[in-house]
């Protein structure tokens, strides 16, 4: 099971016939240029590449009238006075006589894919098409939008293949409203839309775009609207929009199937909510390496959330909690004002004058530019994943591209690292020790990207311990360290600020200092869960460290669903660089599914939604209160 590419060179046939600067920007180059970049970066060589096929228009019927898609279809034989005519009856529109046929293959394209991943064919995909779908309605295009492509793709899965829960995250930088439109009474959609909203001002410029639409009748709470009322959100604002509202809401909807409307017009290096042709070669070949299992690059800037960030989740939780039992127990802030819309005597936003767009272009240009020298001075490791052990594991089923490693450290360095812990004076410990540290050694200078290893239950501390400070010894700059079990932090570890110290398993809830956290094991899956998003994740993310450490040790507790859901989640605050030690009484199952998320596959299902207990959720928020002032990605909330 790999990544499908869907994409068919027809749809590049549409184009603008008359002169309007403000559609210009859809052009066919946006998929052109996609395309060669993939190909150029030897990506599109490593999908399943489909050949997308026309929607029937059975199938546009499951979203669109009867009516309109025979307007569509008889745009095929006008001319362009009457395509132009007919295009200034819709809002950011045009036709062209190939359009119907462009935007069958889009809708097609979605569908094809759906169908690859839902009988196993693939894991998971990207249709690369034009036109977009997300602002066309049942009955009018919109938005450069002719068929909703996204709706009509969870209209199939629930009626082919029989689906319940579909989740669709609408990422483009304007809202997705003829998604919300089609599914705002529908709870078997959940719709997750962030987008530039400026209390109203920015197009569509809808009340209905704000936090406080979540639906309506049977479909109350599933619509989430997070509206940006600020210009320049960066990575902290899009994070903190993931671990405190989409991730809550998605684990507990569990769904069957997620949809991505994937507009990268909020994308880096995009001046102004346009279609910029490097911005979006770039984006989607990033996109693609993620679908691929490629570690992503890790983030630049600050992680420390706007205010007006703040503002909208704050808002978009005290919306939402009365319909999700996670944003509940979380403690959700009340809100703000009604909505997020312009409190009294707040000035409204105007449009950038020509001078000051000017100079967000040259902005824009210059974080492009630094993104693409991040990238030339980040290349992938040769290998993604390797595993040390120490004795061969009976059913140990490893992906054929992870890497057995049988190298150690030498003898005397090794020896000299051991010295201090009498655990490692036995033959095994120090044995498992150089394959830990050699392994380590090969992620520190970029040979390989992640790794496992064994170590013998009694040495578990000691190994850990030595591993914490070789790491930052060789070359890591800011190491965090997840342990999970009784693996306490060394006394004598210094308290320089290279190094965040996490247990999960403690006898209590404290915080020694802002670099020595300690958490008692959570008593139910609803509390693990709420403990990664709530805290480890924030933590790790705030601190930035260019290596993770996860140890599981004795006592840890986890199932194995838990355990690989953290390594999993932990490859993002390191772009990759995640080392998992387990313990050698693990079973062979943990370190395979260990291997297998390091190596970029989805980790097995937690199972439906649990709650977490009340001593959990205690724990939880005593740590974020004490903790919020230093590791900014904790807040949910504005500062009063």
């Amino acid at each position: 099971m790999g990544t499908a590419l869907v994409y068919h060179e027809d749809m590049t046939a549409a184009r603008l016939l008359w002169d309007d600067p403000e559609c210009e920007i859809e052009c066919p180059e946006r998929l052109t240029t996609a395309l060669e970049r993939l190909q150029q970066r030897g990506l599109e060589q490593r999908c399943l590449r489909l050949v997308a096929r026309e929607a029937s228009e059975a199938e546009l019927g499951l979203v669109h009238s009867p009516e309109y898609v025979a307007l569509l279809r008889g745009t095929q034989a006008l001319g362009t006075r009457e395509l132009q005519a007919l295009s200034k009856q819709y809002d950011a529109v045009y036709l062209h006589p190939s359009t119907f046929h462009c935007a069958r293959l889009a809708a097609g394209a979605a569908l094809q894919l759906v169908d690859a991943v839902l009988t196993g064919a693939v894991r998971n995909g990207l249709a690369l098409v034009r036109p977009p779908g997300h602002h066309s309605q049942r009955a009018t295009a919109n938005g450069f939008c002719v068929f909703n492509n996204v709706a009509i793709a969870a209209k199939h899965a629930q009626q082919k293949h029989g689906l319940h829960r579909i989740l669709i995250v609408d990422w483009d930088i304007h809202h997705g409203q003829g998604i919300q439109y089609i599914f705002e009474d529908d709870p078997s959609v959940l719709y997750f839309s962030w987008h530039r909203y400026e209390h109203g001002h920015f197009w569509p410029c809808l009340r209905e775009s704000d936090a406080d639409a979540v639906g309506r009748g049977r479909g109350l709470g599933f619509t989430v609207n997070l509206p940006w009322n600020q210009v320049g959100m960066g990575n902290a604002d899009y994070v903190a929009a993931f671990l405190h509202v989409l991730l809550p809401l998605a684990f507990e909807f569990d769904p069957e199937l997620v949809l991505v409307s994937a507009g990268f017009d909020s994308a880096i290096g995009d001046p102004e909510g346009g279609y910029h042709l490097e911005s979006l070669s770039q984006s989607v070949c990033m996109m693609v390496q993620a679908l691929l299992g490629d570690p992503a690059l890790p983030l630049s800037g600050p992680m420390e959330p706007h205010g007006s960030a703040l503002e909208s989740l704050q808002c978009v939780r005290a919306a939402q909690a009365p319909h999700w039992v996670s944003l509940r127990q979380q403690g959700a802030a009340p809100v703000l004002s009604s909505g997020t819309r312009c409190p009294e005597g707040r000035p409204s936003p105007l449009p950038p004058g020509e001078p000051e767009f000017k100079a967000v272009v040259t902005q824009a240009a210059a974080a492009l530019s630094s993104l693409l020298d991040q990238l030339r001075l980040h290349p992938t490791p040769p290998v993604r994943v390797a595993v040390a052990l120490t004795a061969p594991v009976t059913g140990l089923a490893l992906p054929p591209s992870v890497l057995c490693e049988e190298g150690s450290l030498p003898q005397e360095e090794m020896q000299a690292w051991a010295r201090p812990h009498e655990a490692l004076a036995q033959d095994e410990a120090l044995i498992a020790l150089g394959k830990v540290l050699y392994l380590l050694d090969r992620i520190l200078d970029g040979q390989v990207s992640s790794g496992t290893a064994a170590t013998p239950v009694p040495a578990a501390a000691a190994t850990l311990d030595v591993a914490v400070r070789y790491g930052l010894s060789h070359g890591a700059q800011r190491l965090l360290c997840v342990a999970v079990g009784k693996l306490d932090r060394p006394p004598d570890l210094t308290d320089d600020g290279r190094n965040l110290w996490l247990n999960i398993g403690g006898e209590e809830a404290t915080a020694p200092s802002i670099f020595h956290v300690s958490v008692p094991l959570p008593v139910t899956p609803g509390g693990f869960l709420s403990c990664v998003l709530a805290l480890v994740l924030p933590l790790a993310y705030s601190f930035q460290p260019d290596l993770v450490l996860v140890a599981l040790g004795p006592g840890h507790g986890l199932r194995d669903p838990q355990a690989a859901l953290l390594a999993a989640l932990l490859r993002g605050p390191a772009g990759g660089r995640v080392f998992a030690l387990v313990d050698e009484e693990s079973t062979p199952q943990l370190a395979t599914v260990l291997a297998r998320v390091l190596n970029g596959e989805a980790p097995p299902s937690l199972g439906p939604f649990s709650m977490a207990a009340p001593e959990d959720t205690q724990a939880l928020m005593y740590l974020r209160g004490r903790l919020e002032p230093r590791w900014k990605m904790l807040q949910v909330a504005a500062p009063p």
